[in-house]
């Protein structure tokens, strides 16, 4: 008759599992790092944190650089805007100054008569001053735009030395004489010079106890005119 061999009241015995490996267990957890074509074998960790780090400056660059842009066509848009919608004032021409007041201000302060010639409309004064010199001279001066927009000006010289004219014409040579209604002008032509400025063309002459000066860059026609009216004045 079979015995049994166990005990009583002692716990059932259960069998003792099979250890598993370590390394089997680590491989079965993780995957191979995958290989990259570039490098024919996987990245190292240091490979990864560089190309992660040049991934990050190319894509805060390129923020950048598209940054500037929408700023750049935000400005343009912008300026558009206040060219073809914004209303602007057409200076236009500048007003012409009121010579004849500047003088009846400035005569006062000297006892020869101020010449104010009476011009049309067309002509137009951009500039009048009476100047003072360390001489105690004066010069009466009156700048005009011509009807043919051209330059031409005035200088009285008031109470001036003999060295008035030269300091305005220097050492120029006078080229001819012409007399315009009783005034016997000196001829200075130097519109074939280089550069010679405001003083192309100059009509110069002495009338009681003035010098006066004509020059500019306008035609014969524009100066006969004006030395016209001028002689009205002074003679």
């Amino acid at each position: 008759m079979a015995t049994d061999e166990s005990q009583p009241g002692a716990a059932p015995v259960t069998p003792a599992s099979t250890p598993v490996p370590a390394s089997a267990s680590a491989s079965a957890s993780s995957k191979p790092a995958p290989i990259r074509a570039d490098l024919g074998r996987p990245e190292t960790p240091e490979e990864t944190a560089a190309r992660k780090a040049e991934n990050s400056r190319n894509y805060r660059g390129a923020k950048t650089t598209n940054n500037l842009v929408v700023a750049l066509l935000a400005s343009l848009a912008i300026v558009a805007f206040l060219y073809f919608v914004v209303v602007r004032t057409d200076a236009g021409e500048p007003t012409p100054i009121d010579y004849a007041s500047i003088a009846a201000d400035a005569q006062p302060g000297v006892d020869t008569p101020i010449v104010v010639p009476a011009l049309p409309p067309e002509w137009r004064a951009n500039a009048a001053s009476l100047q003072p010199s360390a001489d105690e001279s004066f010069t009466w001066y009156i700048g005009f735009i011509t009807p043919e927009e051209q330059f031409i000006a005035l200088e009285q010289g008031i109470d001036t030395n003999a060295g008035w004219f030269n300091s305005f014409l220097g050492q120029a040579q006078s080229t001819g004489v012409v007399t315009i209604d009783g005034i016997e002008w000196d001829i200075y032509d130097r519109r074939t010079s280089d550069d010679p400025g405001n003083f192309a063309y100059s009509l110069a002459a002495t009338v009681g106890d003035s010098d006066y000066l004509v020059h500019g860059t306008a035609d014969d026609a524009e100066f006969m005119a004006f030395a016209t009216t001028l002689a009205a004045e002074v003679n």
